[in-house]
């Protein structure tokens, strides 16, 4: 269970990590702001919040 647990933490981190650079690659347009790079960011935290819901819930031992 360790393992997994540590292989799912990884790809977690990989896709914040990929997720944080494509939010600093954005270019500030003109016109109205784009939020488009912080909601990117919200939705991975709540998507890892969920992640861990689910191993809590159904596949951690206690």
């Amino acid at each position: 269970m360790i393992k997994m647990w540590g292989r799912v933490s990884a790809a977690a981190g990989m896709f914040v990590i990929v997720g944080a650079s494509s939010v600093l690659a954005n270019e500030p347009k003109g016109g109205a702001p784009d939020y488009s790079g912080i909601s990117t960011m919200y939705y991975a935290l709540i998507g890892l919040v969920l992640a861990y819901g689910v191993y809590d819930t159904f596949f951690k031992k206690s």
